[in-house]
């Protein structure tokens, strides 16, 4: 089975049945799951190949590893205990944000300010225990494919440059680029691109706790927010694109991004997701993100045996009308 015919970047900038620069009507005007489309059987097929020594690798933080959570509108979890009686536990979580560790956002998560949801989605579908553009629809599909690991920091550091994470650097495709070709691996359709940055190492281990609360605002590394930057990963034809950063692009987005809305270019107020590429790659496009991800330990087993691809496995939550999920992702080597 063989993937359909799918536009460029450019075809799709150029387009006027539908918003420019978007996706919509690509696998049909009833999708629901986006780039997962590139996730083919024989792709999945593939990946099962690369499984050599059983080796397996979390990349999933635990759930209450970030305290405080990067985003200010979530909470720490709490992990509350209770028993009927003395010989039996039960428990509950509150506080659980599905997004506020290792995770995935579903397509609901972003709407385009001018344009909407993904597919134009009717927006009154999207309500709790509705099905339609819900993380359900990940967990319905399956997410297994070849996973690709690019170290981008380790890559910097051979060349003396340290990423800049309090700063907020942005990252260049370039950049990643050289990384892969710096590690011999190529990059192929229906990847699971991992790109790693060492924020996420940076933001748990070497800041402290009082630290971490005065980041405010926040300022993260991750891929420049560029029209070169989502040509790239739209005609590379990835399925997902996780980092271990808090927005895969660097946060926050620059004054002069080209993701701005016309109101925003003109003098309107700005709101802390003005400029993000997330408003492209999500409801335009139809990306599938991974944030904060756990990427030291398949780094350092990559870098061992110099195999930078891997099985990937995530298994969404198959929450009815969910926002977004923990990853529960693992790379078996």
């Amino acid at each position: 089975m063989t993937e359909p015919s799918v536009p460029t970047y450019a075809q799709l900038l150029a387009r006027t049945d539908g918003p420019p620069g978007s996706s919509w009507g690509v696998w049909g005007a009833d999708d629901e799951i986006g780039t997962l489309n590139h996730l083919t059987p024989d792709r999945v097929r593939a990946a099962a190949a690369l499984v050599r020594t059983g080796q397996r690798v979390r990349l999933d933080h635990p759930l209450e590893a970030f305290d405080p959570p990067p985003a200010p509108t979530r909470k720490p979890l709490q992990h509350m205990m209770f028993g009927a009686n003395e010989h039996h536990r039960d428990e509950y979580l509150d506080s659980f944000h599905t997004q506020g560790s290792s995770q995935l956002d579903g397509l609901r998560h972003f709407a385009h300010p001018e344009h909407g949801f993904y597919n134009g989605t009717d927006p009154g579908l999207l309500r709790p225990g509705a099905p339609t553009l819900g993380v359900n629809r990940f967990a319905e599909h399956g997410i297994v494919g070849r996973g690709v690991l690019v170290d981008v920091d380790a890559h910097l550091r051979t060349r003396g440059h340290v990423i800049d994470h309090d700063a907020g650097e942005p990252i260049e495709v370039s950049t990643v680029v050289e990384a892969a070709a710096a590690q011999g691996v190529a990059l192929a359709p229906g990847d699971i691109l991992m790109v790693r940055t060492g924020w996420g190492h940076h933001y748990l281990h070497e800041l402290g706790p009082q630290e971490r609360r005065a980041l405010t605002p926040l300022r993260a590394s991750g891929l420049l927010a560029s029209r070169e930057t989502l040509e790239w990963l739209w005609d590379s034809r990835f399925a997902v694109v996780a980092s271990d950063t808090f927005a895969v692009e660097a946060w926050p987005a620059p004054r002069d991004s080209p993701f701005l809305t016309a109101a925003e270019r003109a003098g309107a107020d700005r709101i802390p997701h003005s400029g993000l590429m997330h408003r492209e790659l999500i409801p335009l496009l139809g990306f599938v993100l991974g944030e904060l991800w756990a990427l030291d330990e398949l780094a350092a087993a990559c870098a061992a045996d110099g195999r930078w691809d891997a099985m990937v496995v995530s298994t969404p939550l198959n929450l009815t009308g969910g926002v977004g999920s923990p990853s529960n992702a693992v790379a078996i080597r």
